[in-house]
């Protein structure tokens, strides 16, 4: 598949990549922030995602943006896109 995805359609996510210890696969920490409704007061949450590098080209600490696909395996329904920033 090419890279050249209509990423309106797709659903896109863009994280930290905190693994990648696992052959063509990576664990990414993806943070979000929204206000609590009552209190006002911002909330942090963050959700780890595993997404699939077929060419094992990310490391730990990169940025990464990875797009929705069908699933891969038991829990990986994510593919690798690019990478954004590489890690220093």
């Amino acid at each position: 598949m090419s890279t050249e995805i209509n990423e309106r359609k797709m659903r896109t996510l863009t994280g930290k990549v905190v693994s990648d210890k696992l052959d063509k696969t990576r664990v990414i920490l993806i943070e979000t922030q929204k206000r609590h409704p009552l209190f006002k007061k911002s909330i942090r949450r963050s959700t780890r995602v595993k997404i699939h590098d077929e060419r094992n080209e990310s490391k730990e600490g990169d940025i990464v943006v990875a797009v929705e696909t069908r699933p891969l395996s038991k829990e990986k329904h994510h593919r690798l896109i690019k990478i954004v920033e590489k890690a220093k």
